[in-house]
């Protein structure tokens, strides 16, 4: 394993982050005050508790996540993509560097940038909120898990994406979307049958549900399955990375 290869690469994008350490700190700072004013404030005040939870510690999680999960593809799609744009992709394929080395350094980074924002964005609830965490450690390790599988899902966006629009589209178009809907802000019992069926079939239900159980001992599905989903979300991704660099896709043309 040629770790100074990882750490360049691990080196060299987190520079950038700091770079923009204000617009990405301020940002989710902003943001998070912003969502615990309107669902916070406004649903909060008709809704008391969810599962004896008060209903602004409630949608804690299901904010961190949305942060991370957006967030993770972000930063490692664009990592990706902006070598293969300038053409230095060309200079990391030819140096002696296995695909893993590649994928660890990108990915590492992308998912210490979410990670940050994640305790920027739980110590900024905590001002509006009374937290408790139930299960600190479980909690760090789905943090930790889930930004890790949506760094590397990121990475395969950028590497598929060969124009800047495509980097938002799945971001915007589709991971948003599932968040909103998977249960990050209410609870999936609220919902009437037919829709608590559409939603069991919303992957992001899973990492949601874990990680409020690691706060408040309350979740939709059980803890086992949402982990089994998460790992299994994360195999499929080192699988198709694994096959990118396989084959070269979107790598040699």
């Amino acid at each position: 394993m040629n770790h100074r290869a990882i750490a360049a690469i691990y080196r060299f994008e987190m520079a950038r982050f700091w770079r923009t350490s204000l617009q990405s700190i301020v940002s989710p700072v902003v943001s998070t005050s912003l969502y615990f004013v309107v669902f916070g404030g406004a649903i909060g005040s008709r809704i008391e508790e969810i599962d004896g939870v008060n209903y602004g510690a409630f949608i804690v999680p299901g904010l961190i996540m949305l942060m991370i999960l957006t967030n993770s593809i972000t930063a490692a799609s664009f990592g990706i993509y902006f070598p293969k744009f300038i053409g230095t992709i060309y200079e990391i394929l030819s140096a002696p560097v296995s695909f893993l080395e590649i994928v660890f350094g990108y990915v590492g980074a992308a998912a210490t940038k979410s990670l940050i924002l994640g305790g920027i964005i739980l110590a900024t609830a905590g001002f509006f909120v009374p937290l408790e965490i139930a299960h600190p450690v479980w909690m760090v390790f789905f943090l930790v898990l889930t930004a890790v599988t949506f760094s590397l899902f990121g990475f395969i966006i950028g590497i598929w994406a060969d124009n800047f629009e495509k980097l938002q589209l799945i971001p915007l178009l589709v991971v948003t979307p599932l968040v909103f809907l998977g249960g990050s802000f209410y609870s999936v019992d609220m919902l009437p049958p037919f829709w608590q069926t559409v939603t069991y079939f919303n992957p992001v239900l899973y990492l949601v549900s874990g990680f409020r159980w690691s706060f408040y001992e309350v979740s939709d599905v059980s803890v086992a399955t949402s982990l089994v989903m998460i790992v299994f979300f994360l195999a499929a991704c080192l699988a198709v990375c694994w096959w990118i660099f396989r084959t070269g896709y979107r790598l040699k043309t």
